[in-house]
């Protein structure tokens, strides 16, 4: 039997009655074995059970049809552990090189981590990824030396391993010796220890003294220390966060010195001036001599003079320019 149920109707002014059907009865749980609607070897016809929550048929609408859900065999922490244990197990007995590949796979991580930390105090032209190949080499080599049956974990094992081979590889590329190295270090202790004390710059006899040595070995300590400074070609052209790269601030030994230009500049005008407010003879002297390069004697020829003559309107001229530039500077 059915109830009658107030909707609103179509203009949404009131309410009409409407008789809704009874819902339908679901049908009783059978087996979850899916079948292909077909009876074999006489066994009932089975369908896919909907799992809780699903969409069913409700009130005549259609919903979605339940499928059968296969679930992932999840391994937890616990399944993953004793696989590696029994890896090692496994491992240790055979030496088979398929199951120390697979051991690498496993702890490759490691080495990423580690190599990020030994990274972060290097260059920047030292890519990581040079310092993880060094250092898988490191972890086979913890891997083919560690025994499990000691008992203790292979992470904290293999970590020091596989940064000592990422150490020895760089220092296998360095062509500074480690002995230049370990001064440098400590060259750099003292100055932050004397700029802490002092609160400025320290001066290199200072530093001596820090160190105990004489100033001629300190100084011959920097010579040895600018072999560790070094820049990576590409740095030199790759423009930094300011703007422009390493190689424009390096000094061009052929390149005009501005400062020298505007002295030289100045100069020429200073002398112009002073040569403007010569006598007209010690003028033409000068210009034939400095600036045609002219001989006495052929600026005698044009004068009309003698050479001694011409030698000495050529003093007088020199004094009086000297002594017109220097009230200029003198001004």
């Amino acid at each position: 039997m059915t109830e009658p149920t107030p909707v609103p109707d179509a203009a949404g002014g009131g309410s009409r009655t409407a008789t809704v059907p009874p819902e339908p009865a679901l049908p009783a749980p059978v087996s979850k074995q899916a079948s292909n609607g077909h009876r074999q070897n006489g066994a009932p016809r089975t369908e896919a059970t909907p799992e809780p929550g699903a969409n069913t048929h409700v009130n005549g609408t259609p919903a979605a049809v339940p499928t059968a859900v296969t679930r992932a065999d999840v391994r937890s922490g616990d399944d993953v552990e004793a696989g590696i244990v029994a890896l090692w197990r496994s491992y240790g007995e055979s030496r088979d090189q398929n199951q120390r590949d697979r051991l690498v796979l496993h702890y490759a991580p490691l080495v990423k981590y580690v190599a990020g930390r030994v990274g972060t105090g290097l260059p920047a032209h030292v890519d990581v990824a040079d310092l993880i190949q060094s250092g898988i080499f490191g972890l086979v080599d913890a891997i083919e030396k560690f025994e499990p049956e000691r008992g203790l974990k292979f992470e904290t094992y293999a970590m020091q391993r596989i940064r000592g081979a990422i150490l020895d590889d760089l220092r296998s590329q360095d062509w500074v010796p480690r002995s230049v190295r370990s001064r440098a270090r400590d060259v750099e202790r003292a100055l932050e220890r004397l700029g802490a004390k002092l609160q400025r710059t320290p001066t290199d006899r200072e530093l001596a003294a820090e160190l105990k040595i004489g100033l001629a070995e300190l100084r011959e300590l920097y010579g040895q220390l600018q072999l560790t400074s070094v820049v990576a070609l590409d740095e030199l052209i790759a423009p930094n966060k300011g703007g422009s790269s390493l190689a424009e601030s390096l000094p061009d030994d052929a390149a005009e010195d501005p400062v020298a230009s505007l002295v030289d500049q100045d100069s020429r005008r200073q002398l112009a001036d002073a040569i403007a407010q010569l006598a007209e003879r010690d003028r033409v002297v000068v210009t034939l001599y400095y600036f045609e390069n002219l001989t006495l004697a052929e600026i005698g020829k044009v004068l009309g003079v003698t050479e001694s003559r011409v030698c000495q309107l050529h003093t007088r001229a020199v004094l009086r320019l000297r002594t017109k530039l220097n009230e200029q500077s003198e001004a």
